[in-house]
């Protein structure tokens, strides 16, 4: 597994990530969308933890620059 997200894109991912699981679990949507809001923040929060996003490799993108 090779790293593809810069550390830009994993702030941004973890931020994100954050406020969704607060959209949904903190009450403020219901139903089916903040169960939509939980499973979408707990991916994001974890490809930016680890730093790998497998649909990137699926489209063969890379926010992360080449090391030297």
């Amino acid at each position: 597994m090779k790293l593809n997200e810069s550390n830009i894109d994993r702030i941004i991912r973890a931020i994100a990530g954050v406020a969704l699981l607060y959209l949904g679990l903190g009450g403020v949507l219901g139903g089916g969308l903040a169960i939509v809001a939980d499973v979408v923040g707990v991916v994001l929060l974890l490809t930016g933890a680890v730093g790998f996003c497998p649909l990137y490799t699926l489209i063969n993108f890379n926010t992360r620059s080449a090391k030297k």
